[in-house]
């Protein structure tokens, strides 16, 4: 997509893989903490977007002290099968699967330090499905949700509708798989994750078997890290609402919500993707750090949840 697309040179870091509880390699790339390590930091992505994508970030916090993992869901970049058709992958694995073994590899990783998620889109909601999420220290979250069609920014509801929740499913029962890469709208998608994405309600546990779903409730209300959740205002999939109904299920954890214009940067537009792009390095990056190392939440326009 045009809108995430970075102009510098691409840092590098090592590589490494994973494997899931089922099975499922995964791939990604480790970004040891340039010094003394502080903290150990996961960067989940958001749907259809490449792990790369979030490796300015990952070079950045290892300048400043973290050991860092990047990964791609199962699917997704280095994570992609020889075919998606019929592989059978759904969005929910990315959590259950995927996430819970990028914190399995992290937990045996410097396990003396702390422990913290960095969660973008669906990836400040994949934690809470996973049975070891009790494990994080700390999250940090921008634009985390599930995108219900309901919760999408009142303006653009219609558009985002038509697009991820009619041509969407459309596309995925032709191809047997959703081919973003064809349209330019992110990365191609298995189908069980296009589906879960463009059937999806307003109750989150709703999406699972009706013999799951106390289990996962209960899982998501283990999680005990406190959680600062960026909520840009021009954030057309990302919205408030979204956000606070990706929070509720975060019942027993701190929730501080914290309202970001583009405006406290002096830019004239942020969206849902920009803030890990390499221009934001002076400004969001750097604030980020006093979450991630002391917990405190460098935003004036803050509340908890």
């Amino acid at each position: 997509m045009a809108e995430i697309a970075q102009s510098t040179s691409r840092p590098t870091g090592i590589s490494t893989s994973l494997t899931c509880r089922d099975g499922v390699p995964l791939n990604g790339h480790i970004w040891p903490a340039r010094g003394r390590p502080i903290a150990r930091v996961i960067i989940n992505a958001a749907t259809g977007v490449l792990a790369r994508y979030y490796h300015y970030y990952a070079d950045f916090l290892a300048g400043e002290g973290f050991d860092v993992l990047t990964y791609d869901y199962r699917g997704i970049g280095l994570s992609r099968p020889e075919t998606l058709r019929g592989c059978g992958y759904r969005w929910r694995d990315w959590g259950e699967q995927d996430f819970d073994a990028a914190l399995r590899f992290m937990t045996k990783r410097a396990p003396e330090l702390p422990l913290m998620v960095v969660g973008h889109s669906i990836g400040g909601y994949l934690p809470g499905l996973s049975t070891e999420a009790h494990r994080i220290d700390r999250m940090l979250t921008m634009g985390a949700q599930y995108a219900w069609w309901g919760d999408y920014a009142a303006g653009h509801r219609s558009r985002l509708f038509w697009r991820w929740h009619m041509v969407m499913p459309a596309l995925t029962a032709i191809y047997g798989y959703f081919p973003g890469r064809k349209l330019g709208w992110l990365e191609d998608l298995p189908a069980g994750v296009a589906n879960e994405w463009s059937f999806r309600g307003p109750r989150m546990e709703r999406t699972h078997p009706k013999h799951e779903r106390e289990a996962v409730l209960s899982r998501f209300a283990a999680v005990t890290a406190p959680i600062l959740a960026i909520c840009v205002t021009d954030d057309d999939i990302g919205s408030a609402a979204a956000i606070r109904r990706t929070l509720s299920y975060y019942c027993n954890a701190e929730r501080i919500e914290a309202s970001l214009s583009p405006s406290h940067y002096g830019l004239d537009a942020i969206g849902h993707f920009s803030l890990f792009h390499s221009r934001h390095a002076g400004g969001f990056w750097k604030d980020t750090l006093s979450w991630l190392k002391d917990g405190v939440n460098p935003f004036g326009s803050s509340a908890s949840v």
